[in-house]
Parts: structure tokens; C-alpha cells; sequence
């Protein structure tokens, strides 16, 4: 069994050992110390029933540990039972872990963090290395985390948007170290579809593979960014966009619109298109004409200003572009594309060199400032 294969039975290992009477914290810690174990011994003895061999030797563990706190009476009566013996109960308990790591007491960050930990099986260092932090800021996130939510008891449906939520921030996050956190966000996504009916999370799931499936076009052989305008179609996953966009239609014809599928729909759009030209710019506004009036998102009217431009040309785009915040991310670089567009290079060098200084990554930071110096190039000596 693989790595991948082994973690996506923690939830289930993790949830028997809460039924049971362990609290999270100390219930994770377990399934942690057994997914090591596992690791180490499977190669050589892969057991019939790996689930419950999980259990068990999680179950083993959170015992060993609760027996050395003597002091703590309600340890001292919880080990002193018997652990239930027979077949482990198949009941899947993904969906309240999920809700439980999206706990809305917990801040973004620390929502991540615990469900790469909790549901993905992810350890402290994998996830440290996948952030760049080191490994120890990691481990007292994680930490934190769990004291939080070790009392939380599930007598109310959970937020299925917060779920979604924090499984976006996992993918936006891309990937470096030996965890790619997009193929991570997608494997989760697909558990949770599996195991919750919902529109919004069919749309996430679909807004997730058509964007990964852009992934190989999306930089050169010298790691440098490439405008989606400019990247070699051909090198599309068209397996996933076929994917995604299957799963897409089935969820709008619920006919409950919500914004991960209006952003999977402008995504459709995009890869619908056999080249940039051939995009229909027009529908793309609709949809985020939709997207605003779900969300009310500065953002979404940012991305509509580019739609628009494109749709009914750039003194339109700068006219919806005028209507909103300087300050909001992306600004100058919309700006810079429009009034290059509108036939003001010199202006446009100005706003990707702004662009660049504001910049979030060094990639991009790199693709602005070539932006600017190519326009500063074109000026008469």
C-alpha cells in the first residue's frame, strides 16, 4: 500500500478511536504514532485488514499514553475498559472531521494545518516543509489547534462553506517540498464529494481539476510564469478538463447556484476555448456578473474588469476598474494590461513596476517587472 493509499484511511482509525471515548488531541497524537509504525513495518508485513491494524495499534497507544497520566481521573477510568473487540465499524467518519478541523474558532491557518494532520494524514514535517516553516512553529500550530477543538461536540450540522473554504486555501497554496498541496486539496475535495451530496462541493471539486489541469502550461522550462493568453494549450490535461467539466454541468443542473461553481463555470470557459481568441468573454462576464452578486467580492469585480475588458475593450475595463480600490491585490497589474491595451505603454510600465513591488510571489514578482521593462524597452532612445 502506498503512502497516499495509507492516509486516506486516517479519518476512519481517527474516528473510531473519538467514538470510543479518546479526546481529539490525544486521539490524533495515536493515529499519528501508528502511521509511523505502519510505515515502517508494512513493507515486509502487510497485514489482511489494514484499517484494523491501525486501530488497534492506535488504540494500543492512546492506552500506553492515558495510563501514564494517573492523575487524571477520567484517563484512569477510560483504561481501565476493555477495548471493544470484533470487526471495526465501517461507519465513515470524513464528513465530521471535516467539520471539526473547519471549526470556526479556529483561524485559517490553523484550519489547514489540522486537516492536512487530521484528514490527510499529512505529518508535522511534511506540512512545515509544504508551508516553509520550520518544523517546530508547525508543530505548536497544530497544537494549539487541537486544544481548541478537543471539547467540540457535533449536535448541529456543520458549515459546509467553511469546509470549502479551508480546502480552497490548501490548493491555492500550490505545492514545494515533497507534498504537492494541490494534488492534496484534490484528493480531500474527492473525499468530501464522496461523502456529502452538496452543489457547492461538486464545484469546488470542478473549479479544482480545471485549473490543475492548466498546471503544465501554466510556466516555462526556466520556471518563469506564463499568461494564460500565452500558454501552449497542448500541454492541457484534457482528461481532467473533461472531469471537471462533467462534474460541473451535473451540479448546475440542481439549479443551486453558489460561487465555486460560477467560478468552475468561468474556468469551463476558459478551457472550452482551443485558443485565447477563441474565448467567450462575453458569457465570462455573466458569470461573474453572477459571481459579484453571490459574494458582493472586490476581487470577483476586479477579475470582471479584466472580463469586461476583453468583452467590450479596455476603456471599459478601466472604467469598471475605476470603481474600485487601488489598494485591492492585482489592481496595478490590471491597470498596467489595460492601459497598455488602451495604447499608454508608458503608463503601463509605470503600473507593472507598482505591480511588481506589490507582488505576493517570486514568480510573479519576476513576470512583472519583465512586463515593465519590455514596454521600457520600446520607448525612442
Amino acid at each position: 500500500m502506498d503512502e497516499v493509499a495509507l492516509r486516506s484511511l486516517i479519518p476512519g482509525v481517527l474516528g473510531v478511536l473519538v467514538r470510543r471515548g479518546a479526546d481529539f488531541a490525544a486521539a490524533e497524537d495515536a493515529v499519528q504514532d501508528a502511521l509511523i509504525e505502519a510505515l515502517r513495518v508494512w513493507p515486509d508485513d502487510m497485514p489482511r485488514d489494514p484499517r484494523g491494524w491501525l486501530v488497534t495499534v492506535a488504540w494500543r497507544r492512546f492506552l500506553d499514553v492515558a495510563r501514564a497520566e494517573a492523575a487524571r481521573r477520567r484517563r484512569e477510568d477510560l483504561v481501565d475498559e476493555e477495548p471493544p473487540t470484533g470487526p471495526v465499524s465501517a461507519v465513515d467518519d470524513t464528513l465530521r472531521l471535516y467539520f471539526l478541523c473547519a471549526h470556526p474558532s479556529l483561524s485559517p491557518s490553523s484550519a489547514v494545518a489540522l486537516t492536512l494532520r487530521a484528514v490527510g494524514g499529512l505529518t508535522t514535517r511534511q506540512i512545515a516543509q509544504a508551508y516553509l516553516v520550520p518544523e517546530a512553529t508547525m508543530a505548536q500550530r497544530i497544537s494549539r489547534a487541537k486544544r481548541t477543538v478537543s471539547g467540540v461536540r457535533f449536535d448541529q450540522p456543520g458549515d459546509v462553506a467553511t469546509v470549502l473554504r479551508v480546502l480552497y486555501l490548501v490548493f491555492n497554496e500550490g505545492y514545494s517540498g515533497d507534498v504537492d498541496l494541490a494534488a492534496e486539496a484534490i484528493r480531500l475535495t474527492r473525499q468530501l464529494a464522496a461523502a456529502i451530496d452538496h452543489p457547492e462541493v461538486a464545484g469546488l471539486l470542478a473549479l479544482m481539476l480545471l485549473h490543475h489541469a492548466r498546471r503544465a502550461g501554466r510556466t516555462a522550462p526556466d520556471g518563469s510564469l506564463v499568461p494564460l493568453a500565452e500558454q501552449d494549450r497542448s500541454r492541457w490535461d484534457t482528461t481532467l478538463i473533461a472531469e471537471g467539466v462533467g462534474i460541473l454541468q451535473t451540479a448546475l443542473s440542481r439549479d443551486r447556484l453558489g460561487e465555486f461553481q460560477t467560478q468552475a463555470a468561468v474556468a469551463a470557459l476558459h478551457a472550452d476555448a482551443r485558443t485565447a481568441a477563441e474565448t467567450d468573454w462575453v458569457q465570462i462576464v455573466e458569470w461573474y456578473d453572477e459571481l459579484v452578486r453571490l459574494t458582493g467580492s472586490p476581487i470577483a469585480r476586479l477579475n470582471r474588469a479584466v472580463a469586461v475588458g476583453e468583452a467590450d475593450g479596455p476603456r471599459a475595463g478601466l472604467a469598471a476598474l475605476a470603481a474600485l480600490d487601488d489598494k485591492l491585490p492585482r489592481y496595478a497589474a490590471v491597470a498596467a494590461y489595460l492601459h497598455e491595451r488602451d495604447g499608454d505603454p508608458d503608463r503601463a510600465a509605470r503600473l507593472y513596476a507598482e505591480a511588481a513591488r506589490r507582488a505576493s510571489s517570486l514568480a510573479e514578482r519576476d513576470h512583472l517587472n519583465r512586463q515593465a521593462a519590455r514596454l521600457n524597452t520600446r520607448r525612442p532612445g
